[in-house]
């Protein structure tokens, strides 16, 4: 498996992850599984198999929909998807696995000024993840949605990614506490109480779209919240 990123800051930014993008190195990462010569016409046809997957998983529950379905969605034959994956399952993953991957990336690039102050780190941190939900939002909706329903294997991806994400949140916040700028009895917990804020953003989007919150209110609302919660100041 291969990555397309070239390790420059800007290419972790939330907003650049198009679903054009993500198919991209999707292809990068399973080659060994994707039978398509060119390129261009493999991402521009997992763009559309991803797409109809994600929004038949919305509307029927990935667990119900079936391949023929996909095919009528996405246009592409049924002998056209078996050239991208061999089974359901083994889209799931790919997906599952673009999610998780990307969502590291992301976080994992603060810039040095920012990691060396927990309370900015924490901040940028509720920002970066925010705007890659709202940029990656159906693909965020899918993976929290149909968890239940995923196999062992991708039920255990998404725990993993999801523990992953907390485990960020909850080292900055333990930094905090150890440099005497956030009080909480447990960086751990705390983390875990930030991260329903940050899933309600992509699950309930319907909700802040009716009263008018933008993407920009919703990172001020929910920093301001947080940091009252576990500044000392």
């Amino acid at each position: 498996m291969q990555d397309t990123a070239t390790g420059k800051d800007e290419d972790y930014a939330p907003e650049s992850f198009s679903t054009e993008r993500l198919c991209q190195r999707m292809l990068e990462r399973h080659r060994d599984v994707i039978r398509v010569q060119k390129d261009h016409l493999a991402v521009k046809k997992l763009v559309k198999i991803t797409s109809a997957a994600l929004d038949l998983s919305n509307r029927l529950g990935f667990h119900a929909m079936t391949l023929r379905d996909l095919a009528r969605e996405s246009g592409v034959s049924m002998g056209g998807l078996y050239s991208y994956f061999d089974s359901k399952t083994t889209l799931l993953m790919m997906v599952l696995m673009e999610v998780g991957v990307t969502v590291t990336e992301v976080l994992d690039h603060a810039p040095a000024e920012i990691r060396a102050d927990p309370r900015s780190h924490l901040c940028w941190l509720i920002d970066r993840h925010i705007r890659l939900t709202e940029t990656m939002q159906p693909w965020f909706v899918f993976s929290f949605m149909e968890a239940k329903a995923f196999p062992q294997p991708a039920r255990r991806m998404a725990v993993d990614s999801e523990e992953a994400t907390e485990k960020m949140f909850a080292d900055v916040l333990q930094a905090g506490i150890e440099v005497g700028v956030f009080r909480t009895p447990s960086a751990q917990m705390a983390a875990a109480l930030v991260k329903p804020l940050l899933q309600d953003w992509y699950v309930k989007r319907a909700k802040y779209a009716r009263r008018k919150v933008s993407t920009s209110d919703y990172i001020e609302l929910v920093t301001s919240f947080v940091l009252k919660a576990f500044n000392t100041e």
